[in-house]
């Protein structure tokens, strides 16, 4: 667990995480973080939970059409 503070970043809060946070998860500046919540409080992740929906809805649709896929690649 590392315990995170909250600070003054101009006119906002943000927080700062350290350098072993930041290599752990591969981030570097600039990159985004999301905030969702979870049975058991938030969970900050770099993994955009859109884009997971999106990927399972493309893949049934990937299943359900193959053979016309595969038609319309050659």
């Amino acid at each position: 667990m590392v315990k995170l503070k909250l600070t003054t970043i101009g006119t906002s809060t943000g927080v700062v995480l350290p350098k072993e946070v930041l290599s752990r998860l591969k981030l570097e500046k600039g990159d985004a973080l999301y905030l969702t919540e979870a049975p058991d409080g938030y969970r900050l992740t770099h993994y955009n939970p859109d884009f997971e929906d999106k990927m399972a809805k493309a893949e049934d649709i990937i299943g359900r059409y193959r053979n016309t896929l595969r038609g319309l690649a050659q």
